[in-house]
């Protein structure tokens, strides 16, 4: 098969459209053929050298794709050979065929085409499992989903014109939440705006504190899911509301800051982060099977929805990569094979 390889780590021009041995559907795995992968900020820490797969996985790039069932392992049942599905992946989307746990496997979703379901996976695990649901201690039957966001509540998403950021506002949404967001430039907003967003907030000219705490009359986001990281670990306690939530996903803003704790207990608030990539097969199956539960209706009845911003043939991934490092685009940019 053809899979988009790494021939150094560096820019975008390191990505080679290679023949590669095939993939197998081994014990408890579903071969995929792919129609479609969505391009993620991982992909670029990969490529860099600054974020491999974890033991076991595919090496090739890809945290998500959609396609057809193409053969079954050992001991798989609930899917068919030719079904339309969409998968969170550990890596190997960027590629025309890969294996993956059954676990890990959606069906499309009823309304959404088969390359458009491959913006789905990542962007939904992802925001579910950290700002919609609460709960125990991580086991096998009880994923730690994490700040538990409920009707009424304000969420604050950092980069809310991103792919995470336009499937949080539209999932907060729809389960009744009010919405700010911070994005660069009027278009962004604008966009943001026509997805949900209640308070726009131009990181470029405003501070997102200041505004914040304007729209809400002092108190503040409940929830925040954050992709920023140390940059923002301060100034987003500061906007915590008390009994607050932050959930950090992301660290484009670096890894090391200094935090108040005396602000932290007099709001009452929690501090956690995640990653889904590195999560035990175990728990990314019960977030896929929390995903499919509560997001896919939502999907089938049209009001969550992929956000496409442009779409590439899989052999020009290093211009898709260019687009997403240059953070013009709104939503997803997906690669089709």
């Amino acid at each position: 098969m053809k899979a988009i390889t790494i021939t150094e780590s560096g820019g975008p021009e390191v990505l080679s459209w290679s023949t590669v041995p095939d993939p197998v559907a081994g014990p408890g795995e579903v071969l995929i053929d792919v129609v479609a992968s969505a391009v993620n900020r991982a992909d670029i820490l990969q490529r860099q050298g600054l974020y491999n797969p974890p033991a076991g996985a595919s090496p090739y790039l890809g945290l998500e794709c959609s396609g057809h069932v193409a053969a079954l392992g050992e001991g798989v049942s609930g899917w068919e050979v030719g079904q339309p599905v969409c998968a969170l992946l550990s890596g190997g989307g960027y590629a025309e065929k890969v294996a993956v746990p059954a676990g890990q496997v959606l069906p499309v979703p009823k309304g959404v085409s088969v390359a458009d379901a491959a913006a789905l996976p990542e962007v939904t695990a992802t925001v579910w499992s950290n700002i919609f649901m609460g709960g125990g201690n991580a086991t096998s039957s009880n994923v730690f989903m994490v700040a538990g966001l409920r009707p009424g509540e304000t969420l604050l998403v950092h980069g809310g014109s991103s792919g995470i950021g336009t499937m949080a506002i539209q999932l907060a949404k729809a389960v009744g939440a009010r919405v700010a967001v911070t994005a660069g430039g009027k278009e962004k907003l604008a966009r943001c705006a026509e997805l949900g967003a209640d308070i726009l907030i131009d990181y470029r000219e405003q501070d997102f504190v200041e505004e914040l705490r304007a729209a809400t009359d002092g108190a503040g986001a409940d929830v925040i899911l954050d992709i920023m990281g140390a940059k923002y670990l301060t100034r987003n306690v500061d906007a915590l509301a008390v009994n607050g939530r932050l959930a950090i996903i992301g660290l484009q803003g670096g890894v090391k800051a200094e935090l108040n704790l005396a602000t932290l207990l007099a709001k009452r608030a929690a501090v956690t982060a995640t990653t889904l990539r590195a999560r035990p097969l175990d728990e990314k199956a019960a977030i896929v099977a929390a995903v499919r539960e509560h997001v896919w209706p939502l999907v089938e009845a049209g009001r969550i929805q992929p956000v496409v911003h442009a779409t590439y043939p899989m052999r020009e991934a290093a211009e898709a990569h260019r687009v997403l490092e240059s953070s013009t685009h709104v939503g997803k940019l997906l690669l089709t094979v």
